[in-house]
């Protein structure tokens, strides 16, 4: 048959990611974790009830995009030789995820939490970061 050979491309080009590395970094969940971290202080100090029913609200939308980020690096930018250079790498991006999630900073006020969150994000980062090196 002719039609499957004339639908089938004619170049195959590879890549190591979807788009030009520079679009991937985890400063973006850094960033969004931070502010999870500052409205959850925030949170502590204020005892009016629409001010913190605000801060929660805005903290679980914030923590929401750390999630967000860090599937996409997950997903996207890492790949199976990451994963078996760097072994705990998916077990690092679990935690992080189940840290920015409900069981996490985004179904808690407690500050503590967020810094748990920012440490394994600094932990993927510093992964992230030796792995543009090469």
């Amino acid at each position: 048959m002719r039609l499957p050979r004339i639908l089938s491309p004619r170049v195959t080009a590879s890549a190591h990611c979807d788009l030009p590395c520079g679009v991937y970094d985890p400063a973006q969940a850094r960033i969004e974790a931070e502010s999870v971290k500052k409205i959850s202080e925030k949170y502590q100090a204020n005892t009016d009830p629409e001010y913190r029913t605000r801060a929660i609200i805005i903290k679980e939308q914030r923590a929401e995009l750390v999630k967000h980020h860090l599937w996409v690096l997950w997903t996207d930018y890492f790949k199976p030789e990451h994963f078996e250079k760097y072994p705990n790498l998916h077990t690092l991006f679990n935690e992080a995820t189940k840290l920015a999630g409900g069981s996490g900073a985004k179904g808690s006020v407690d500050p503590a939490v967020a810094d748990k969150l920012l440490q394994k994000i600094d932990e993927i980062s510093k992964i992230f970061w030796e792995t543009k090196k090469a």
